[in-house]
């Protein structure tokens, strides 16, 4: 096992080409993720799940309805392999590592030059767990805990808070109070004010 620590970063795929191979239940989870980072997703699979052939209608994604070829790897970014096939999938890592294109092989952790986190997302918030694929239940675990600490109402904090930091690099001023004033808004109490007035306006809602 390569002991070798992760880099933990945030891709940015907009745009960028990327192909899954195997498009099952696991494939589509993969592919809807590709496509929520705004990825040009191409699939190749003979018998594509029923989600993955209506992005495919709606023009969401490229659908190669047939087995996998070698040049289907021209261009791409990344690719995740997910087909049934351990051959297979094995195949296509050797290409992908000979051109120099990422590569992940679902559920076989020394066939991946990276791994998918459990993510918790609120909005623009996003945290990222991931155990480099020894214990991915472990992972899931741990994301159900900052669920819990991170609750739904951090994505427009996270707003809020980028709103108030546009306006005071805006107004200029010393940097060194500035910074101290940005964390001062970015701590738990802060938090707790911000959604004191959610709850506030909503209930002046419900009396109107």
């Amino acid at each position: 096992m390569n002991t070798a620590s992760l880099f933990p970063m945030f891709l940015k795929l907009e745009g960028r080409n990327c192909l899954v191979t195997g498009a099952g239940s696991v494939g589509e989870q993969k592919i809807r993720s590709l496509l929520d980072c705004g990825a040009n997703v191409r699939v190749v699979d003979p018998s594509a799940s029923l989600a993955v052939r209506e992005w495919a209608n709606r023009g969401a994604l490229v659908l190669l309805q047939r087995s996998f070829e070698p040049s289907d790897l021209d261009g791409a970014f990344l690719v995740v392999a997910a087909t049934s096939s351990v051959e297979v999938n094995h195949a296509i890592y050797r290409e992908a590592q000979a051109r120099g294109i990422l590569c992940n092989v679902v559920d076989d952790p020394p066939h991946c030059d990276f791994y998918y986190p459990a993510v918790v997302r609120r909005g623009q918030l996003q945290i990222a767990i991931s155990t480099a694929g020894l214990s991915p239940a472990l992972a899931q675990r741990i994301r159900k805990q900052l669920e819990d600490e991170f609750p739904p109402a951090y994505a427009g904090w996270l707003e809020d808070l980028d709103g108030k930091r546009e306006l005071l690099f805006s107004d200029g001023g010393d940097p060194e109070l500035r910074r101290r004033l940005l964390h001062r808004l970015a701590t738990p109490e802060a938090f707790v004010e911000f959604e004191r007035g959610i709850n506030q306006f909503e209930s002046g809602k419900e009396v109107l």
